[in-house]
């Protein structure tokens, strides 16, 4: 395995303790380049070093870690000029961690292949306290020597890392995974709509769903943590990343030739929600439009 440092861009609400978990697990040297000042001050309190460009960090590391907001900004950062496609050689890594379209993952993969630069796209499900704990669940995608390259990596942030197929196949699952948790979440949502409009205690009615066939982890998460105590705090996954997230997997499902109708259903409820301006409060909020 190489010495040399690994790199990580985006240290926002997941990427900060990912990239943390990366410093204090993986043994190696990492170096951070955000434009964010608070962030990347935290992680240098804490042993990481800075990159003043992304030039600058492409000309230091083996593996480069991204945790960008979307696909806008993983075009910007990867595939346009002077990004990370003309900045690498083939001894290099790209480990992007963003929920991004497939179809955009997959071209800038066949681009990295044809300048011989590894690519694994390896997006990350589970909470921000899994990510502040280092019990996420990754998905990856790409070939089996850049996935077998870059597994001790991920098990730094990771108690559970899949390889789910080659290029995109990551960002297939976690779409799939986000719209999935969606649709549950608005069954909860509703649930508790139709149990308080009936004067029965939430609370024991959640409970009870726990113990039976209705169970889920949208239940007993966000249900519980969210629904249930009305609170949507800012700084968590905010209704527009999770909106994006439905944009992308409603994108896939036409590429399959799939009529996704639940999921549609899940990006109305989300964009009420940003339309009743819960914008940044945590997603869970669309049950205050029901």
């Amino acid at each position: 395995m190489s010495d040399r440092p690994l790199g990580f861009v985006g240290v926002g609400v997941m990427g900060e303790p990912m990239c943390r978990n990366l410093l204090r697990h993986s043994g190696r040297k990492v170096i951070v380049f955000d434009h964010a000042d608070e962030p990347v001050g935290r992680l240098l309190a804490d042993g990481a070093k800075r990159a003043g460009s992304l030039a600058e960090l492409a000309g230091l590391c083996e593996m480069i870690h991204l945790s960008l907001p979307g696909g806008p900004e993983l075009q910007a950062v990867v595939g346009d000029e002077g990004g990370l496609l003309d900045l690498l050689d083939d001894s290099q890594l790209i480990v992007d961690h963003t929920t991004a379209p497939y179809e955009l993952t997959v071209e800038l993969a066949a681009r990295a292949t044809e300048r011989d630069i590894g690519y694994c796209d390896a997006p990350v499900a589970r909470t921000r306290q899994a990510a502040i704990d280092g019990t996420l669940s990754i998905m990856v995608g790409g070939l089996d020597d850049h996935v077998a390259r870059v597994t001790p990596a991920l098990e730094c942030m990771a108690e559970e890392v899949s390889h789910c197929g080659p290029a995109g196949a990551g960002q297939v699952v976690k779409l799939l995974n986000n719209v999935i948790l969606v649709q549950n979440l608005n069954a909860v949502a509703e649930a508790h709509a139709i149990v308080e409009n009936l004067g029965l205690d939430p609370a024991v009615v959640f409970d009870t769903l726990t113990k039976g066939s209705g169970d889920s982890f949208a239940l007993r998460s966000h249900g519980h943590k969210a629904v249930l105590p009305d609170d949507y705090p800012l700084k968590a996954f905010p209704t527009r990343y999770q909106l994006k997230d439905a944009s992308y997997a409603l994108a896939l499902a036409e590429t399959a030739g799939v009529d996704a109708k639940g999921a549609k259903l899940a990006k109305e409820r989300l964009e009420a929600a940003m339309d009743a301006g819960f914008v940044e409060e945590y997603w869970p909020v669309l049950r205050r439009i029901i």
